[in-house]
């Protein structure tokens, strides 16, 4: 999910804004609904879904693209003002409804027997985030372009790295997973790749050719796809100068300086010492990271980095765990002020649970992790791997 998405159709009643097609045996997922930067509803996962159930045991379609024709965004998120109305309006089916609809989406992705490729271009938020990420595990790719702003925002209307994204974060080098987590921040096509959060770039003036080549050329196997985007893409080696000169690449040995230590007071006090005494590039980029720091919710942030540690399992212990915290987050968290203060009011004076960083206790973040379900209840029971 992602503070970017708009909108507010009830995701019951709403037109699905995705066209599946398959073309040259290769399935097509496109998002449509630009006006609200492609925010999810759950007409729009239920649609994705059932287009990768169609095609997962078709041998005409040898793999999946998703992507979208429109250039502000691949996919900014949920859509936060849906849940936002439909939790003040006691409706909480709606919420559990949407979160485990996309959260079994992200999984069948990433479970996925064919090749999953993503273009990703403009926007890629929260649930954009969760619907591209697994082209990883699926023998497919992560396309970026130039355009390509990615991040998981959440801690700024005071949720967490939902989607599964605290197993991708977990795996990241370094602590950059645990810097992402919890200051939502945003990264450039270039810092991606760095991350290991996108696998390929090409110029986007270059994505009509691949288009064409991709709906006209013959393609034996899946693994023949994947090939001819790969040709297309900048080659291995300047990728690899390209990452490498990324702002992230910049700023990795102050990352892990201080974000691979225990816990977010302690982050913050070791950037504040950097502030006070570190060299000058440090002491600039240490003040920015305190700024965003004291701007966040201090329970979300704590949570988030929680969530991260404990991602070393399954994706489907993750998404079980995400589902959870959506229920906590929405009912003793900071995301229903975090939303009325970023999205409706638009105040950007948020009132948190709780005003410090330093107040929160270990027992808030283990309280906020406590299923409502047991486990042979769980929505999300039926989930492997």
């Amino acid at each position: 999910m992602s503070h970017e998405a708009t909108a507010s159709t009830p995701p019951a009643e709403a037109e699905p804004h995705v066209l599946a097609r398959v073309a040259n045996r290769i399935g097509y997922i496109e998002l449509e609904r630009p006006q609200a930067l492609n925010a999810l509803t759950t007409a729009m996962v239920r649609t994705m879904h059932a287009a990768l159930d169609r095609w997962r045991d078709d041998p005409g379609v040898l793999a999946v693209i998703v992507r979208t024709r429109h250039a502000r965004a691949f996919c900014a998120g949920g859509d936060i003002r849906f849940l936002y109305e439909s939790y003040r309006s006691g409706e909480q089916a709606a919420l559990d409804t949407f979160f485990s609809d996309e959260y079994r989406l992200d999984h069948a992705i990433f479970t996925y027997p064919k090749p999953y490729i993503a273009l990703l271009n403009g926007v890629v938020m929260g649930g954009g985030m969760g619907i591209s990420q697994g082209a990883h595990r699926t023998g497919g790719l992560r396309l970026v372009g130039a355009s390509a702003r990615m991040a998981m925002p959440e801690t700024r209307i005071g949720l967490f790295p939902d989607v599964g994204m605290g197993w991708f974060l977990a795996r990241t080098p370094g602590a950059i997973g645990r810097y992402l987590a919890v200051t939502g921040e945003t990264l450039d096509a270039a810092s991606a790749l760095y991350a290991g959060l996108a696998d390929v770039s090409l110029d986007e003036a270059a994505w009509p050719g691949l288009l064409d080549a991709l709906e006209s050329e013959p393609f034996a196997t899946g693994a023949d796809v994947v090939a001819r985007v790969r040709r297309a893409a900048l080659p291995t080696p300047e990728s690899r100068r390209v990452a490498g000169n990324s702002s992230l690449a910049a700023v990795r040995a102050w990352i892990d300086r201080h974000f691979s230590l225990a816990d977010v007071p302690a982050m913050l006090a070791s950037l504040e010492a950097a502030q006070r005494g570190g060299e000058e590039g440090e002491a600039e980029w240490a003040e920015q990271t305190v700024g965003v720091l004291r701007e966040r919710s201090p329970l979300s942030m704590a949570v988030s980095l929680e969530v991260v540690s404990r991602a070393e399992g399954t994706m489907a212990d993750c998404l079980r765990r995400d589902l959870d915290l959506t229920r906590s987050s929405f009912a003793a968290g900071d995301v229903m002020e975090g939303i009325r203060a970023r999205i409706i009011d638009k105040d950007n004076r948020p009132h948190w649970r709780f005003a410090r960083i330093e107040d929160v206790r270990r027992e808030d973040v283990e309280r906020m992790f406590e299923s409502p379900w047991s486990a042979g209840e769980h929505p999300l029971r039926g989930l492997v791997g």
